[in-house]
Protein backbone atom coordinates (compact mmCIF):
# COMPACT_ATOMS: atom_id res chain seq x y z
CA UNK A 1 0.00 0.00 0.00
CA UNK A 2 1.56 3.16 -1.53
CA UNK A 3 1.04 6.22 1.37
CA UNK A 4 1.86 9.66 -0.53
CA UNK A 5 2.19 12.69 1.45
CA UNK A 6 1.53 16.68 0.11
CA UNK A 7 2.53 19.27 1.50
CA UNK A 8 1.13 23.25 -0.09
CA UNK A 9 3.16 26.17 0.55
CA UNK A 10 0.24 28.09 0.72
CA UNK A 11 -2.53 28.29 3.06
CA UNK A 12 -5.26 29.77 1.12
CA UNK A 13 -8.46 27.06 0.34
CA UNK A 14 -8.73 27.84 -3.09
CA UNK A 15 -4.72 27.62 -3.63
CA UNK A 16 -3.40 26.52 -7.06
CA UNK A 17 -0.21 24.60 -4.99
CA UNK A 18 -2.56 23.19 -3.57
CA UNK A 19 -5.03 21.92 -6.97
CA UNK A 20 -1.53 20.94 -8.41
CA UNK A 21 -0.74 18.49 -5.58
CA UNK A 22 -4.69 16.92 -5.69
CA UNK A 23 -3.74 16.44 -9.38
CA UNK A 24 -0.58 15.07 -8.76
CA UNK A 25 -1.73 13.21 -6.79
CA UNK A 26 -4.57 11.18 -8.80
CA UNK A 27 -1.80 10.65 -11.55
CA UNK A 28 -0.10 8.85 -9.15
CA UNK A 29 -2.19 6.75 -8.07
CA UNK A 30 -1.12 5.81 -4.24
CA UNK A 31 -3.19 3.93 -2.16
CA UNK A 32 -3.39 6.80 0.26
CA UNK A 33 -2.91 10.22 -0.54
CA UNK A 34 -2.88 13.03 2.45
CA UNK A 35 -2.37 16.82 2.62
CA UNK A 36 -0.40 17.95 5.35
CA UNK A 37 -1.59 20.85 7.49
CA UNK A 38 1.59 23.25 7.82
CA UNK A 39 -0.73 26.45 9.41
CA UNK A 40 1.72 25.97 12.61
CA UNK A 41 2.30 28.45 15.27
CA UNK A 42 5.97 30.70 14.06
CA UNK A 43 8.60 29.25 15.38
CA UNK A 44 9.79 30.37 18.62
CA UNK A 45 12.66 28.65 20.78
CA UNK A 46 11.44 30.12 23.64
CA UNK A 47 7.71 28.49 22.69
CA UNK A 48 9.35 25.29 21.95
CA UNK A 49 11.72 25.25 25.37
CA UNK A 50 8.63 26.19 27.49
CA UNK A 51 5.93 24.02 25.68
CA UNK A 52 8.22 21.40 23.81
CA UNK A 53 6.59 20.94 19.61
CA UNK A 54 2.92 21.96 19.51
CA UNK A 55 0.45 18.82 18.39
CA UNK A 56 0.40 19.80 14.72
CA UNK A 57 4.09 19.68 14.94
CA UNK A 58 4.12 16.34 15.58
CA UNK A 59 1.50 15.21 13.19
CA UNK A 60 3.55 16.71 10.23
CA UNK A 61 6.47 15.14 11.19
CA UNK A 62 4.28 11.49 11.73
CA UNK A 63 2.76 12.09 8.53
CA UNK A 64 6.02 12.42 6.89
CA UNK A 65 7.81 9.43 8.66
CA UNK A 66 4.95 7.12 7.42
CA UNK A 67 4.58 8.22 3.87
CA UNK A 68 6.57 6.23 1.35
CA UNK A 69 7.15 9.66 -0.65
CA UNK A 70 6.40 13.75 -0.70
CA UNK A 71 4.76 16.00 -2.96
CA UNK A 72 5.87 19.69 -1.91
CA UNK A 73 4.51 22.70 -4.18
CA UNK A 74 5.29 26.12 -3.74
CA UNK A 75 3.86 29.47 -4.59
CA UNK A 76 6.91 31.80 -5.32
CA UNK A 77 6.87 34.73 -3.18
CA UNK A 78 9.63 37.45 -3.69
CA UNK A 79 11.67 34.76 -5.46
CA UNK A 80 11.44 32.61 -2.69
CA UNK A 81 9.38 30.03 -0.86
CA UNK A 82 6.42 31.44 1.58
CA UNK A 83 6.73 31.98 4.55
CA UNK A 84 4.27 29.20 6.00
CA UNK A 85 6.42 26.74 4.36
CA UNK A 86 9.44 28.24 5.50
CA UNK A 87 8.62 28.01 8.70
CA UNK A 88 7.44 24.20 8.76
CA UNK A 89 10.79 23.08 7.94
CA UNK A 90 12.01 25.49 10.75
CA UNK A 91 9.84 22.94 13.32
CA UNK A 92 10.90 19.91 11.16
CA UNK A 93 14.21 20.76 12.13
CA UNK A 94 13.65 20.39 15.42
CA UNK A 95 12.28 16.90 15.10
CA UNK A 96 14.97 14.53 16.53
CA UNK A 97 14.30 11.51 14.26
CA UNK A 98 14.64 13.42 11.22
CA UNK A 99 11.56 12.43 8.97
CA UNK A 100 12.67 13.72 5.94
CA UNK A 101 16.04 12.12 5.99
CA UNK A 102 16.20 9.37 2.36
CA UNK A 103 12.50 10.50 2.03
CA UNK A 104 11.60 10.75 -1.90
CA UNK A 105 10.42 14.28 -2.42
CA UNK A 106 8.89 15.70 -5.74
CA UNK A 107 8.84 19.42 -5.57
CA UNK A 108 6.61 21.38 -8.33
CA UNK A 109 4.98 25.19 -8.32
CA UNK A 110 2.53 27.22 -8.95
CA UNK A 111 2.65 30.99 -9.44
CA UNK A 112 0.82 33.55 -10.89
CA UNK A 113 4.33 34.70 -12.70
CA UNK A 114 5.04 33.71 -16.57
CA UNK A 115 7.81 31.62 -14.48
CA UNK A 116 5.96 29.27 -12.60
CA UNK A 117 7.77 29.44 -9.56
CA UNK A 118 11.91 28.52 -11.03
CA UNK A 119 13.30 31.14 -8.02
CA UNK A 120 10.68 29.21 -5.17
CA UNK A 121 11.76 25.92 -6.74
CA UNK A 122 15.50 26.79 -6.03
CA UNK A 123 14.74 28.09 -3.10
CA UNK A 124 12.88 25.13 -1.62
CA UNK A 125 15.64 23.05 -2.99
CA UNK A 126 18.08 24.86 -0.81
CA UNK A 127 15.78 24.52 2.23
CA UNK A 128 15.85 20.46 1.53
CA UNK A 129 19.67 20.08 1.76
CA UNK A 130 19.95 19.98 5.39
CA UNK A 131 17.02 17.43 5.93
CA UNK A 132 18.87 14.95 3.24
CA UNK A 133 15.87 14.12 1.24
CA UNK A 134 16.15 12.62 -1.68
CA UNK A 135 14.86 15.25 -4.07
CA UNK A 136 13.98 14.59 -7.30
CA UNK A 137 15.77 16.33 -10.20
CA UNK A 138 13.09 16.52 -13.28
CA UNK A 139 10.97 16.46 -14.72
CA UNK A 140 10.74 20.02 -13.28
CA UNK A 141 6.63 20.67 -12.93
CA UNK A 142 6.50 24.70 -13.13
CA UNK A 143 3.06 26.48 -13.91
CA UNK A 144 3.60 29.38 -14.93
CA UNK A 145 0.06 31.85 -15.22
CA UNK A 146 -1.55 29.49 -12.87
CA UNK A 147 -4.91 31.20 -12.38
CA UNK A 148 -5.66 30.34 -15.54
CA UNK A 149 -4.43 26.56 -16.01
CA UNK A 150 -7.19 24.94 -13.71
CA UNK A 151 -10.61 24.88 -14.15
CA UNK A 152 -13.43 25.77 -11.35
CA UNK A 153 -13.13 22.03 -10.33
CA UNK A 154 -9.09 22.27 -9.65
CA UNK A 155 -8.05 19.83 -12.65
CA UNK A 156 -5.28 21.12 -14.72
CA UNK A 157 -6.31 22.09 -17.88
CA UNK A 158 -3.05 23.03 -20.03
CA UNK A 159 -1.95 19.76 -21.91
CA UNK A 160 1.77 20.38 -21.45
CA UNK A 161 1.61 20.57 -17.50
CA UNK A 162 -0.59 17.53 -17.29
CA UNK A 163 2.39 16.21 -19.84
CA UNK A 164 5.06 17.22 -17.29
CA UNK A 165 3.34 16.16 -13.92
CA UNK A 166 2.37 12.64 -15.19
CA UNK A 167 6.52 12.36 -16.14
CA UNK A 168 7.22 13.52 -12.69
CA UNK A 169 5.00 11.34 -10.84
CA UNK A 170 6.10 8.34 -13.00
CA UNK A 171 9.73 9.35 -11.90
CA UNK A 172 8.74 9.52 -8.35
CA UNK A 173 6.74 6.26 -8.34
CA UNK A 174 10.39 5.03 -9.68
CA UNK A 175 12.25 6.39 -6.71
CA UNK A 176 9.91 4.07 -4.14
Amino acid sequence: MTKLLGISGSLRRASTNTHLLQNAAEMFGADHYALADINLPLYNGDLEAAEGLPASVKTLADQIAAADAVMISTPEYNKGVSGALKNAFDWISRIKAKPLAGKPVAIMSASAGRSGGERAQYALRHCLVPFDARVLNGPEVLVGQSHDQFDVDGKLVTASYRDFLGRQMEALRAMI
